[in-house]
């Protein structure tokens, strides 16, 4: 990690909020090049919704900062969430098309079938998403974790990535995080699955230090 280089993500005084219902305040995070973080807190403490407020899909609440003042928007983040996101009437190989063209990317047909090949789903790229189990369909999102280099997403949001695998893939799916982060890029993310965390996390977010008091 080199510190002396300007933050992927820098917060601060950052309110995690549904709706009207402030559920932390003054949330503040730094991440570096190479920085894996996990972010931590017991059900509903707004884990997902702060995923989701850096993602874009919430608004974002900042307390004494100006939205400008972080260089939040200078990026390209890749949200991974365990909600997914797939289409059940596309093909496999469509959903995956679909979701790296969103960031600009148009990888080749061999490139998906390698893709999906790594997460155990070689000879589906023509199946309908509909006929998938749902470990399955989450692969398929996680595929693009393999056709998305760090200048494409510096940061990736992941939300419960490793809920529904077998041991090996979150493995595998350990070993590709890893590498991001060692090629320069930064990760925040949520899993209940602490054991596997604890050697792959340098960073710790805590949100039930950042309580609101309600």
């Amino acid at each position: 990690m080199t510190t002396h280089q300007k933050p992927i993500l820098q917060l601060t005084n950052l309110n995690i909020q549904r709706g009207d219902l402030i559920l932390c305040q003054d949330v503040s995070l730094t991440l570096q090049a190479g920085d894996i973080c996990h972010l931590t807190g017991a059900n509903g403490i707004g884990k997902t919704t702060l995923l989701m407020q850096l993602a874009g899909i919430l608004p974002i609440f900042l307390v004494d900062t100006d939205l400008n003042d972080t260089n939040l928007l200078n990026h390209r983040l890749l949200y991974v969430s365990h909600q997914l996101g797939i289409h059940p009437d596309l093909t496999v190989k469509q959903n995956l098309a679909f979701l790296l063209n969103l960031y600009g990317l148009y990888p080749s047909p061999s490139q998906i079938t390698n893709a999906l090949t790594t997460v155990g789903l070689q000879g589906y790229d023509a199946v309908s998403c509909r006929q998938l189990s749902a470990g399955q369909t989450k692969r398929v999102n996680l595929a693009r974790l393999w056709l998305m280099q760090k200048n494409d997403s510096p940061l990736w949001l992941l939300d419960e990535p490793f809920t529904t695998l077998d041991v090996a893939m979150v493995t595998k799916l350990q070993n590709r995080i890893k590498a991001f982060a060692d090629n320069g890029g930064a990760v925040l993310m949520t899993s209940h699955q602490l054991d596997g965390m604890n050697d792959l996390a340098d960073k710790i977010l805590d949100l039930s230090h950042y309580l609101a008091n309600r």
